[in-house]
């Protein structure tokens, strides 16, 4: 439960303002499809964060276990820092406007994850909870979760949402709560 609970909470609180969720504002706005454009989004997400959990489990196996607090401790301050540099919204969504609000949500959305803050959080968290295969899935679980609760309502009420959430507050919130999981981390290496 932890491992579900501390991905949610995570990816959650790190998507407000993230690009991916600047697009899901964007493709809302285009489409005005909320329930397909969330369910491409779930399906992205999934796939992602998916290869993403797996990837942090095999890097688990991988890298000698005393290191692995020390890395995930210090990946979770440094994600905390890189939450303060806000995203900017991709206005060219490209060729793939034409493939219709689910293949457009759903290529653009996973695309828009590489590399990006939560995906890097879900290889992070998935070292960090990679005791069995269950505990990988809730990871899996917790930040796909964590995702639609960052973006649904983003998709179902667009930019009045957006005008009401003080962005650089939620960065900052943000920046706090995976500062403070890479400290205690690190102390109870």
């Amino acid at each position: 439960m932890e491992a579900f609970l501390s991905s949610t909470l995570a990816v959650s609180i790190a998507e407000i303002g993230d690009k991916t969720q600047l697009l899901a504002l964007f493709l809302a706005a285009r489409y005005g499809r909320p329930w397909i454009i969330s369910s491409g989004v779930l399906i992205a997400t999934l796939i992602n964060h998916g290869l993403s959990a797996w990837l942090g489990a095999v890097l688990a196996d991988v890298i000698p276990s005393h290191w692995i607090p020390w890395i995930v401790g210090s990946s979770f301050i440094a994600i905390g820092l890189w939450l303060l540099i806000p995203d900017k919204e991709d206005d060219e969504m490209g060729r793939f406007a034409n493939y219709g609000p689910f293949l457009a949500t759903l290529v653009l959305f996973f695309l828009a994850e590489i590399g990006d803050k939560t995906q890097i959080a879900t290889v992070i968290l998935a070292t960090k909870y990679s005791a069995d295969l269950l505990m990988t899935m809730a990871v899996i679980a917790g930040t796909t979760v964590g995702m639609l609760i960052a973006n649904v309502p983003v998709i179902f009420a667009g930019k009045w949402l957006m005008d009401k959430l003080p962005l650089g507050l939620a960065h900052k919130g943000a920046c706090v709560i995976f500062i403070g999981l890479g400290i205690v981390t690190l102390i109870t290496s």
